[in-house]
């Protein structure tokens, strides 16, 4: 609007606002493109001539490269036009600059606009291919023409820059923690990666490797040292070129940046050069994969998690990692995928042991000699038990449990005859017969129970509230688990609400899964909706239990 054009020319005197009126009439008749005018333009802009500024820092020949008018740049640079001068930093002088073209030159502008001809023009005549990266002064920082190319997709600009000699691992420039806002602090392999550009990608990636500026420190060589051999692992491309440190940090910023923005091909691409796996770059592909159906990528991705450093093991892997996993595990109908998620759970799981369940030292309030046991003469109520009779004493059993309590108070209450038998059903004999032991003997140290009859007893303890002996029995079971019958006892564990050893279970699956997997009750356990209807998910306690190990051994560990 005019009132914005000329609002800065009120604050002028006379001759100022001439020179300025003068030098926007220059810039008006370069920017219509008259080449005729050229000469009566450069006039016209002032004593700076062909190189002179307008408010927002730019040249004739800036304007001239990004609008791609070829014949102008040719009369421009024939009229002695600075290709390597760069926009400068907002001032008074310059008040309309904009932060993002801070730093460019003329050649910067013809890559951004993509006009190739002006581009090889500017070369021929010697602009720095570089654009402002020639200038490094300490206030520098601007993208390089080839990373403006590179983000573009523009192959044949690349092509263009690199035979002249444009490095492709050189960063945006930075001071003071401040960068442009449009790429960040990216290199050319970042910029192609991060906008999916494959071929651009691969064309940098002809370039030969500089080794400048790869001397390394002690600490670095270390370092350098164990990613080499890590890289070469699980990396199905043979003959592999050994990268140098600068373009592999190069090319791991590129993976990120890919993995970041869903191009999973392209991280693909550079993990089969042999540039290792970082755990979110990891994660990432593994989530891209998944959500886009591409399960043979999703197996690829699953087999490299081993090569993934257990140093980099961290709360994103417990927070995310395992939350994406376990989906891939409730979903997936592929057997392969499962069979190499289980793999990696029990790679996270260790070798060290499951912990063990501790033993519950508390005494029983009362206990009476072994001789009564049993003992029709002395007892004072009778139990009925698969059409046995089992004889007992009120004063033993009231104070063991509660359960026995309100039993023995609701038979007396009911009971008008004043019968003193009372009937137990869904026990047996037996099992009936060492809840008993368990309470005259006053512990579990004179009992011997059968390997068989662990659970109905632990059922049994549970019932009565028996807690030293359900402890008891939940040891045994810890110490008895197989693969056969690790399923049974963990639903036995979740049904009489045995925590310890429904974790101990879950440790215990966690660390066979490969094997479990192929029985069919383990995978009736994990899949199918009857464990809904009884109150159990698996597969959540199995996410929660891993959680907690990885948790304990590689995050909190290192604090």
């Amino acid at each position: 609007r005019p009132e914005c054009c000329f609002s800065s020319f009120r604050r002028l005197d006379a001759k100022a606002a001439t020179e300025k009126f003068q030098q926007d009439l220059g810039f008006r008749m370069l920017n219509c493109g008259r080449t005729d005018l050229i000469n009566q333009a450069i006039d016209a802009l002032g004593p700076e001539g062909v190189n002179t500024m307008d408010d927002q820092g730019m040249t004739p020949l800036m304007y001239a490269c990004a609008a791609g008018d070829e014949a102008m740049v040719q009369m421009l640079i024939d009229a002695g036009a600075n290709l390597d001068i760069q926009v400068p930093s907002s001032s008074p002088r310059y008040p309309s600059v904009h932060p993002d073209s801070r730093h460019w030159t003329a050649l910067t502008f013809a890559v951004l606009h993509g006009h190739i001809s002006v581009v090889q023009l500017l070369l021929d005549a010697g602009a720095h291919v570089e654009g402002s990266a020639v200038n490094s002064g300490e206030d520098n920082y601007a993208e390089t023409p080839l990373q403006l190319a590179s983000a573009a997709g523009n192959y044949e600009l690349v092509s263009l820059l690199l035979s002249r000699g444009a490095d492709p691992l050189l960063s945006m420039l930075e001071v003071n923690g401040v960068s442009s806002s449009l790429h960040e602090d990216m290199n050319c392999f970042s910029h192609s990666a991060a906008h999916g550009h494959r071929n651009v990608l691969r064309k940098l990636l002809t370039q030969p490797q500089q080794l400048k500026g790869d001397v390394l420190s002690l600490e670095e060589i270390l370092a350098e040292g164990v990613e080499s051999d890590t890289s070469s692992q699980g990396s199905s491309s043979e003959g592999q070129v050994r990268l140098c440190k600068t373009r592999m940090k190069a090319l791991q910023e590129a993976m990120y940046y890919s993995a970041e923005h869903g191009y999973v091909d392209i991280t693909m691409e550079l993990r089969a050069l042999g540039v290792p796996w970082k755990l979110h770059v990891w994660v990432e592909s593994l989530r891209t994969t998944f959500y886009q159906s591409r399960y043979s990528v999703v197996q690829t991705l699953l087999r490299e998690f081993v090569t993934i450093k257990e140093e980099d093991y961290n709360e994103e892997l417990v927070t995310e990692g395992l939350q994406l996993m376990f989906e891939i595990l409730k979903t997936s109908k592929n057997d392969s995928i499962n069979q190499q998620l289980a793999s990696i759970f029990s790679h996270c799981y260790g070798s060290s042991p499951i912990p063990s369940i501790p033993e519950l030292r508390r005494a029983l309030p009362a206990r009476l000699d072994p001789h009564f046991l049993n003992n029709k003469e002395m007892s004072d109520v009778t139990f009925l038990v698969e059409g046995k009779l089992f004889y007992a004493h009120k004063v033993l059993l009231v104070t063991a449990s509660n359960r026995f309590k309100t039993l023995m108070t609701n038979k007396t209450e009911h009971n008008s005859q004043s019968s003193k038998t009372v009937e137990i059903s869904d026990m047996k004999y037996n099992i009936f017969k060492m809840l008993m032991q368990y309470l005259y003997y006053g512990g579990t140290e004179s009992m011997e129970i059968p390997t068989t009859d662990i659970l109905e007893l632990l059922s049994a303890a549970s019932l009565f509230q028996l807690d030293g002996l359900q402890r008891h029995c939940e040891i045994l079971c810890a110490q008895t688990i197989s693969l056969e019958n690790s399923v049974s006892i963990y639903k036995y564990a979740k049904i009489h609400n045995a925590p310890e050893l429904a974790s101990f279970c879950e440790g215990f699956f966690l660390k066979h899964m490969s094997s479990l997997l192929e029985q069919d009750s383990f995978r009736q356990l994990i899949y199918s909706r009857t464990s809904k209807v009884q109150g159990l998910d698996p597969l959540r306690d199995l996410q929660t239990a891993l959680a907690g190990r990885l948790h304990s051994v590689y995050v909190t560990s290192r604090v």
